[in-house]
């Protein structure tokens, strides 16, 4: 478990997935998160969900997010890791709506950057979101995400952001993020 100022990061398990699939069957979370609307039904996503947990991708580290009394209200991960690169992309989303616009998703994000860089080797974390996400841009810019450039897929426009091991470094020595 990585415990932040108000969240803490552990293991996916089972018990997350029917809050999983409330937010994947969610409109506006896929419209947010840019993906299709899950559409099957919860007996398949359980099972299909029971599986990744068994055999997690290799690529792929993923934490439900919770508060620090326990309520599971997101998931974060940081995916296509890249070895060679040094680099990983990142990804989080904060399902339960009241715990948005309080700070969960900046600690969730901060955390799992301050543990990547603790616990690996990535010199590079980089994400991608909507361009018509403020609020997500917002978050990621005050964990020290800087903006590299746009990217038109699928319909979609997405600002791509980044941060760097050495970047990161030099903030926590000024006692920032």
């Amino acid at each position: 478990m990585i415990i932040g100022t108000k969240i803490k990061l552990r293991d996916k398990r089972l018990a997350d997935a029917l809050d999983d699939y409330t937010w994947r069957t969610d409109p506006g979370l896929a419209q947010l998160d840019a993906t299709p609307l899950l559409t099957t039904t919860f007996p398949r996503y359980l099972s299909d969900y029971a599986s990744e947990l068994r055999y997690p991708a290799l690529t792929r580290q993923s934490f439900a997010v919770e508060t620090l009394d326990g309520k599971h209200i997101g998931n974060c991960a940081y995916y296509n890791i890249n070895d060679t690169k040094g680099e990983a992309e990142l990804g989080i989303m904060i399902g339960d709506r009241d715990y948005w616009d309080k700070g969960y998703g900046t600690d969730a994000v901060t955390t799992l950057v301050s543990y990547i860089f603790h616990q690996t080797n990535l010199k590079r974390i980089y994400l991608k979101t909507l361009d018509s996400n403020r609020r997500g841009q917002k978050c990621f810019q005050k964990c020290g995400f800087t903006s590299y450039g746009h990217l038109s897929k699928d319909g979609y426009s997405f600002v791509h952001m980044e941060i760097h091991r050495k970047q990161w470094e030099e903030e926590q020595l000024k006692g920032g993020k």
